[in-house]
């Protein structure tokens, strides 16, 4: 969805990782196929299963950290708890990757779904940091959020009508433009750097952005798909080669430990944030109705509304498993659901060894310390591109629009306008009630709200049928992509 990750060309696989991919995964399919299992129940050897899911974590990493980045920043946390944010969401995710892959009694679709946190989530919670909300108020609205998620999935087919592209195009341009604020103040060097903006920092955003845009034009294989990934390490190793890294607490952090429950305090819940999150969470589905109903077609099996309820349930107990564990709400990640269709591995035992290296990589502390130490421009350079391409995925999306009927471009145009206000005016909502800060400081929350309420009115809700088609058509869109 929102997720944003490597932009990806639908370019096949080449070479070796073509043969690996798709030539054994044919004779097995056949196999399968004989044997009559379906592809996607299909357990391919191990060492297939091992290269394919570690392609599955590489397209998704660079995003996967980016939250935990964004909101540490936020908070102010200092570098050591950063780092534990950042290993309590790679742990979080491979936990749910792996209930939504194999299932688990009502949860779980069953398919190839890698799972996430949404970058959806991050202007309200950045915005409940900035007025000073309570990191354990967070986490509690984060819970209260997933349990919403699990309450609402079996019956919210029944809402999809409500949401289809001027919605979610609106919805998704807005978060891109409101993460591009954190992208370019990271490119600068960070907000409070007395060298804001020095040519070294901008030198450093410029290689980064060079080898993103080399590797999607000249990129062969498989490359293009982990471009941002590989702009991170280059621009790594240059700012580290310019004494721009510093290292300090990656040698005191451990090897290894477990990632526990309510690391930060007992979670505390204030309805604000909770209606903040729960909003984000309304938005996380509906895109997840799109993802896994294209997904469905992409692996050739049928997704009903039993599959559709326990893959929603599944983006709700995820949220919940990411609020007890220190972390955000959880979706599934579009780049890998068009990586899905790239390699035509189509089997959710791959996915779920991808679960397991995720999992593996929240168990490492000093990993999670190393990227604590990626230089804000290094940083920068990759999120005006991941986060521009959010941007850029809204655009595309709002373009399915019929602007025919004047109103539609009245709905797009309030409801982003609405949304700029707390990027523009951060105290335009100062004399509001204290307690709505949740919401009157997040784009993403005032835009959602906006858009929904106003295609409500001017349009009502459009026959499930189109609903469904529009959200598959939205969900290959960002599968292509992000």
């Amino acid at each position: 969805m929102s997720d944003a990750g490597p932009p990806q060309g639908d370019r096949p696989l080449g070479g070796a990782a073509r043969s690996a991919v798709r030539g054994d995964h044919t004779s097995e399919a056949g196999a399968a196929a004989r044997a009559g299992v379906h592809p996607v129940d299909q357990i391919l050897p191990f060492g297939q299963m091992l290269a394919i899911g570690l392609q599955h974590v590489l397209v998704m990493y660079a995003g996967a950290i980016a939250v935990p980045l964004i909101v540490g920043g936020a908070l102010k946390l200092p570098k050591d708890q950063v780092a534990f944010l950042i290993n309590a969401d790679l742990f979080a995710c491979g936990v749910a990757t792996l209930i939504q892959c194999l299932g688990f009694w009502k949860f779980g679709i069953r398919l190839p779904v890698i799972m996430g946190v949404t970058f959806a989530a991050v202007g309200p919670i950045v915005a409940m940091a900035t007025a000073g909300t309570p990191i354990t108020t967070i986490f509690g609205s984060v819970i209260a959020a997933g349990v919403f998620g699990i309450a609402v999935a079996p019956w919210f087919g029944r809402l999809v009508r409500f949401f289809p592209p001027i919605v979610t195009g609106t919805i998704i341009a807005i978060i891109g433009i409101t993460l591009l604020r954190v992208g370019i103040n990271w490119a600068g060097g960070g907000v409070g750097n007395k060298n804001f903006g020095a040519p070294e920092y901008l030198v450093t955003v410029l290689i980064v952005l060079a080898v993103i845009l080399a590797l999607n034009k000249y990129g062969r294989g498989f490359l293009p798909n982990i471009a941002v990934l590989i702009g991170l390490a280059v621009g790594f190793a240059w700012a580290w080669g310019n004494g721009m890294v510093r290292f300090d607490g990656v040698a005191e952090s451990e090897w290894f430990a477990v990632v526990y429950p309510f690391r930060f305090g007992t979670p505390t819940f204030e309805p604000a944030a909770i209606v903040s999150l729960c909003i984000v969470m309304v938005v996380v589905m509906v895109e997840s109705t799109g993802m896994f109903l294209a997904l469905g077609e992409i692996c050739g099996k049928k997704v009903g509304a039993g599959e559709l309820g326990r893959g929603l349930a599944t983006d709700g107990l995820g949220t919940v498993i990411g609020g007890v564990f220190n972390t955000f709400p959880y979706t599934s990640f579009s780049q890998n659901v068009g990586l899905v269709g790239i390699t035509g591995v189509r089997s959710r035992y791959v996915v779920a060894v991808s679960g397991v290296i995720l999992l593996a990589f929240g168990l490492f502390p000093k990993m999670g310390a190393v990227v604590a130490s990626i230089p804000q421009p290094v940083l920068g350079g990759a999120g005006l591109c991941m986060f521009g391409m959010v941007a850029a995925t809204g655009i595309k999306i709002l373009a399915r629009v019929d602007y025919a009927p004047r109103h539609n471009l009245i709905i797009v145009a309030v409801s982003i306008a609405v949304g700029m206000i707390p990027l523009v005016s951060p105290n335009f909502f100062a004399q509001a009630p204290k307690w709505l800060d949740a919401i009157t400081h997040s784009g993403i929350t005032l835009t959602a709200v906006c858009v929904i309420l106003l295609n409500a009115f001017y349009n009502g809700g459009g026959s499930d049928e189109h609903a469904v088609d529009d959200l598959v058509a939205v969900a290959k869109t960002q599968g292509t992509t992000e």
